[in-house]
């Protein structure tokens, strides 16, 4: 018999939060610390991966730009049965107006960086026979806008990497799947919070009619790290107040 009391438990099982200083990944750390994992917070900013960490956690200074720096980190630290990444850039350019240093510099932190991680860390899952690899994508991996190109090339690239590393990995015991959130408060959205238009036309496109906290991401985080999810893999689950299944926000009438 299941013990579905203990379904979403995490005891025993080491999670690595990249990007967890702040925002969604701050959230996911403690979220997962909470339901029993031993957490590491790591970030390039290691103070702020302190201020996390600081409920009983570990903190760890990790720039996943710096390649030598990954393959260190999975060294130095204790066998990985859970990675989250949540690190991520955006240039909010037209594409005739981008610049090629922009797009590297995009593409790098949002996808190179993710493959890197992947490969640094799945293969040790893999020989172990067991690991949870989940990702951070966007609606943007879906829909798009003026200005949001490469951003949103990232986000669907980050998806079918996930998606590909799931098929690979997924006869070694190893599950990798991609969470797409909507319009979040974090500081990667600061630039549309301060234009009170731009943040009132986002709240309204989803169903729910407001954004979400980084707080309403933590429990897709945990169950894809729990035993709740042991039979998804390859997938993306969206965690977007019903952006992407809202086709407009004008009501026809009856």
């Amino acid at each position: 018999m299941t013990d579905y009391s203990t379904l979403f438990r995490l005891d025993g099982k080491h999670a690595l939060v990249i990007g967890a200083g702040s925002g969604i990944g701050r959230e996911s750390a403690l979220a997962l610390a909470a339901h029993g994992a031993r957490v590491t917070c790591a970030d390039r900013d290691l103070t702020a991966a302190r201020e996390t960490a600081a409920t009983g956690m570990t903190a760890y200074g990790l720039d996943v730009l710096d390649d030598v720096a990954i393959e260190r980190a999975v060294v130095e630290l204790d066998p990985v049965d859970v990675l989250v990444f949540t690190a991520a850039t955006n240039v909010r350019k037209r594409i005739l107006d981008y610049t090629g240093e922009e797009f590297d510099r995009v593409v790098a932190l949002n996808l190179r960086a993710s493959f890197q991680l992947l490969r640094a860390f799945g293969r040790g899952m893999a020989e172990r026979g067991s690991g949870s690899i989940i990702g951070f994508s966007s609606i943007r991996g879906t829909t798009v806008e003026p200005g949001q190109s490469v951003y949103a090339a990232t986000k669907a690239g980050l998806v079918q990497l996930l998606r590909t590393a799931a098929a690979e990995l997924g006869p070694s015991g190893v599950r990798a799947n991609a969470i797409a959130p909507g319009v979040v408060e974090t500081p990667l959205t600061a630039q549309i919070k301060a234009d009170q238009s731009w943040y009132d036309a986002y709240a309204q496109k989803g169903a729910l009619g407001r954004w979400a906290q980084p707080s309403e991401l933590a429990g897709a985080v945990v169950y894809l790290a729990s035993d709740a999810s042991s039979f998804v893999t390859g997938s993306v689950l969206a965690v977007d107040g019903g952006w992407t299944a809202v086709d407009g926000r004008f009501n026809p009438p009856n």
